[in-house]
């Protein structure tokens, strides 16, 4: 809707109540520029209003990725039982418990109810849907199988998600377990040491030097704790925002922990499985090589496989084979290049994709379990050596005063 300037009206979502023709109160709710709009368009309808309320949505939790897979799911469910796209935007949106998601979804079904195509509808919110899930819905809906392509979008969100938070859980537990022994050790060197160095004053005797050395630490701690701590958790804020903002810091991070001992091995076979899992996606989809390999690039989340990949589509495009474009990348195992040429040479390439992911996901499930075992002995190492040794640096004194007496 626009006026008569060309200036587009923001319209809202607006619950009503009235009677109808046969004085039976009915009660629903409408997208409309203002109440006066609501008003005319339900007496055209033969309802007498008595009631126009525009919708207040409750602000809600950030819509994340999982809410988007839940979404894609709960739609192509929908749609292959047969429930009409309107009616299924209706269903998702007024039943989930995210109000962000709600809203989304319902503004998604009010562009669509006014003619615009779903895919046209997602791109409107790239921040939510990105090219990968718009070119899989564009396809769907020019081939007439969009509840397919909905499935498979489905099951590559789930597969992706599910990939990343076995990643991140392989993380998190050594990191998490560090930063308590960081805070531990702090309040020791802050609190517990000054409090022994006190009582060592009364001694009399020269100290050890593992108890002069912790007690050193401990004077610098109390000195510059707000320091140590500022330094510390604003390097870490800042470095994590140029890693999200900055390309440069972007690939040389990706470059960096692919290099990683054991975590690189873990992440190359994690960027793997979704970069196959990607162009399975896409070009099972019916969309062409060239232009599936725009979208797996990104969808990889690694620069170095983001520069392979426009590397491949460069040679793809000129007639080369995709087998010898990614050999010629010499970012991707034998085993996988194989696979890829077996499944070329035999018509089943997305077939193919589809096991070299189905593998490599097994190999990330496999590594993630063995670095959890691996790590937790380590740590417990780690853990033992420095609350042991400042345990045992403290109480040296005491022990020599008693061998003395």
């Amino acid at each position: 809707m626009a006026t008569s300037s060309g200036t587009p009206i923001k319209e809202s979502i607006f619950t009503w109540e009235g009677k109808d023709k046969t004085g039976k109160t009915v009660r629903g709710e409408l997208r409309a520029g203002g109440e006066a709009v609501v008003n005319v368009t339900l007496r055209r309808q033969g309802i007498m209003v008595t009631k126009v309320k525009k919708k207040v949505y409750r602000s809600g939790k950030k819509v994340t990725d999982k809410d988007i897979s839940l979404f894609t799911r709960q739609l192509a469910t929908m749609m292959k039982a047969g429930v009409p796209l309107l009616q299924s935007f209706d269903i998702v949106g007024k039943g989930h418990a995210n109000p962000s998601v709600s809203k989304l979804v319902l503004d998604l079904r009010a562009d669509i109810e006014t003619g615009t195509s779903l895919n046209q509808a997602f791109r409107k919110f790239p921040l939510y849907f990105d090219p990968l899930f718009c070119n899989l819905v564009g396809a769907g809906e020019q081939a007439g199988i969009l509840e397919d392509l909905l499935t498979r979008l489905a099951i590559y969100k789930e597969k992706t998600l599910a990939m990343k938070a076995k990643i991140k859980s392989a993380l998190m537990y050594p990191v998490s377990i560090l930063a308590v022994a960081f805070i531990v050790t702090a309040v020791i060197m802050i609190w517990v040491v000054p409090a022994f160095k006190e009582v060592f004053k009364s001694f009399g005797a020269d100290l050890p030097a593992p108890t002069l050395a912790v007690m050193a630490i401990s004077e610098f701690f109390v000195k510059w704790w707000y320091v140590i701590f500022g330094g510390l958790f604003g390097g870490l804020y800042f470095f994590f925002r140029a890693w999200q903002r900055s390309p440069k810091v972007q690939r040389f991070m990706d470059i960096t922990l692919l290099k990683l001992p054991v975590f690189g091995d873990v992440i190359r076979k994690a960027t793997i499985a979704r970069w196959t899992r990607t162009l399975s996606t896409m070009f099972a989809a019916g969309v062409p090589l060239v232009e599936s390999l725009d979208s797996v690039g990104g969808a990889a989340g690694n620069a170095v496989y983001l520069d392979a990949t426009r590397r491949i589509q460069s040679e793809v495009s000129t007639g080369t084979s995709l087998t010898v474009a990614m050999q010629n990348a010499e970012v991707f195992p034998n085993m996988v290049t194989q696979m890829i040429a077996i499944g070329e040479e035999s018509g089943s390439l997305d077939a193919m994709l589809g096991k070299v992911a189905d593998f490599y996901e097994e190999e990330v499930d496999d590594a993630v379990a063995s670095l959890s075992s691996l790590m937790e002995p380590m740590i417990m190492v780690i853990l033992g050596v420095l609350i042991g040794g400042l345990v045992i640096a403290m109480y040296l004194p005491i022990f020599k005063l008693g061998s003395v007496v």
